[in-house]
């Protein structure tokens, strides 16, 4: 192989190396940083089913295939779920129903990653517990919701993208145009 040919290959695997990097770590232009709906979603799939338990175990929820999209003219996320519902510590393997969530995000530094800002229980059909009527369902569903917001992030930043924004102060976050935007102060 011939050195022109090298350096072709090497800056193939640099511009590959770095494209890479912005499709994990979202898109640092300038005074911003843009996550498409995948990236989040991504980060979703590898945390989910999540269980969560009330009454010291007698009743539980688990949530099943996160399902994320950016819906036009919105200016938030649209997240669906795949719900099942234990009583009495069973467990539960599949799914009993379904629900959605709709919610802004915003910045926590301290979890290091952009949460769910109210968040809105938007629909919810879970057949063994009445459909969407039922109270004991959306209780369950708004707990967790509640929960999840206040303690994990939609999308965790990693190492990398916290030094490169460390000196940088994190202002709002806008959701529109098939994108979450960071936007950055100086």
């Amino acid at each position: 192989m011939n050195r022109q040919s090298r350096n072709v290959l090497s800056l193939v695997l640099l511009l590959s190396l770095l494209l890479g990097a912005c499709a994990t770590v979202g898109a640092l232009l300038g005074d911003q940083v843009t996550f498409t709906a995948l990236q989040l979603q991504q980060q979703l799939d590898r945390r989910f089913p999540r269980d969560y338990t009330k009454l010291g175990g007698l009743v539980g929820v688990r949530v099943f295939n996160p399902r994320l999209s950016i819906p036009a003219g919105r200016g938030r996320l649209q997240l669906d779920f795949d719900v099942g519902v234990a009583r009495a510590g069973g467990q539960v393997d599949t799914p009993a129903g379904r629900f959605a969530v709709s919610s802004g995000l915003r910045f926590d530094a301290a979890k290091r990653g952009l949460m769910l800002d109210a968040p809105s229980l938007e629909r919810i059909d879970v057949p063994g517990l009445g459909g969407g009527s039922s109270d004991a369902a959306r209780e369950l569903i708004n707990l967790w919701l509640a929960d999840w917001a206040r303690e994990e992030p939609v999308y965790r930043f990693d190492d990398g993208l916290m030094q490169t924004l460390a000196a940088r102060r994190i202002g709002s976050t806008s959701i529109g145009n098939g994108l979450v935007t960071l936007h950055l102060d100086q």
